[in-house]
């Protein structure tokens, strides 16, 4: 009697394993490409940029979690330089719209006109697009223009499209949004409201140099010695690397972390810390979790790691959170700031990776 033939059930769970095993092998090379490009985008910079080396981590980090980032800084200190130089390392295409007090929604996104075909002599509105079909969009002084305008990039930087005539016009990805703004200025600006600050994965604080740095910076702009930079990653690189963010593992005890410090930061609540009670109106929302999770995934990856480290959600804490909560004013009147808010969570949430085992077991 012949035998009966045995289902290919082994040969399937074979090809499955190296199937696996090849997508492991793609994903490890593609860490170590991205952390060499992350090497070669800080040397292409250096030719132009001086110092400032947590400000253009925090903002590559930013583009490659699909984040948008608000940096805020004293005049002068080479925002507009920075982001335009990040824009041609990175061989994406780049548009600066300079905000001011009379700037209207569709001088931003574009606008129908109406124009004569050539072919059937008939007039029909065609929609003209505006400046920010493109991939990286410097919004300059964001905070000079009113709240209508400032609000015509809402729909940009969460669905990444425009409607306009009642149609939709999708924008060419990757596409983000870095805008800046002033901090010393008070009249004549129109403060963001929470719901388009919670939009930026990060806010930036862009610090004045130190001594040396200013040195360099004089000898290099005076002596005509910067160089533009080069490119580096190509338009298709940067889409295959933000999906290999996706893919980065993190430990159960990381997202317990992050939960915990966000959770932290909310008054009211049955576990709240005395000092959030005492100094914070109103805590950061789940936005706030998703942005540290997804911030600290792209972190690693940049800096060849495989996997979520604690350090990686301690050290993104500050920019992902100080403008997503509110301070009273007995906080105010003592001098708090939201990263002093901050500060103080990292000190005081505990950080033992087998405390938060031995709680989800």
């Amino acid at each position: 009697m012949p035998e009966a033939k045995k289902p290919a059930t082994r040969k399937k769970a074979t090809t499955k394993s190296t199937a696996s095993k090849a997508a492991a092998i793609d994903d490890v090379k593609a860490v170590e490409k991205l952390r060499e490009a992350r090497d070669q985008v800080m040397t292409e910079l250096r030719k132009s940029i001086v110092g400032m080396d947590d400000v253009i981590d925090q903002v590559m980090i930013s583009v490659f979690s699909r984040g948008h980032s608000l940096l805020e800084g004293v005049p002068g200190l080479a925002k507009t330089l920075l982001i335009s130089s990040i824009a041609k390392c990175l061989s994406l295409s780049f548009r600066r719209i300079q905000f001011t007090p009379d700037l209207m929604p569709s001088d931003i996104t574009g606008a129908e006109v109406l124009q004569d075909d050539p072919e059937t002599g008939q007039r029909k509105f065609t929609f003209s697009k505006g400046p920010i079909f493109a991939n990286i969009i410097l919004a300059d002084e964001i905070n000079r223009t009113p709240p209508k305008t400032q609000a015509s990039l809402l729909e940009a930087m969460q669905e990444k499209m425009v409607s306009a005539g009642g149609e939709d016009y999708k924008l060419d990805l990757p596409f983000f949004v870095l805008a800046t703004q002033n901090p010393l200025e008070q009249e004549g600006t129109y403060p963001l409201p929470e719901a388009q600050l919670d939009r930026f994965m990060f806010k930036i604080h862009v610090d004045y140099p130190t001594e040396q740095e200013e040195i360099d910076i004089m000898k290099q702009v005076t002596t005509g010695s910067s160089t533009e930079p080069k490119s580096v990653l190509s338009k298709k690189d940067i889409l295959a690397l933000q999906d290999l963010v996706l893919r980065v593992p993190v430990a159960d005890h990381i997202y317990q972390y992050a939960a915990k410090l966000v959770r932290a930061t909310r008054p009211g609540e049955d576990d709240a810390l005395d000092f959030i009670n005492e100094w914070v109106s109103f805590g950061t929302g789940p936005r706030a979790c998703l942005n540290l999770v997804m911030a600290s995934k792209a972190r690693a990856i940049l800096h060849g790691r495989f996997n979520v480290a604690i350090e990686d959600v301690q050290t993104l804490a500050l920019p992902v959170m100080r403008h997503r909560m509110g301070l009273n004013f007995a906080a105010q009147s003592e001098g708090k700031k939201t990263d002093d808010v901050v500060r103080q969570l990292l000190e005081e949430i505990p950080a033992d990776e087998k405390l938060y085992d031995s709680k989800s077991a």
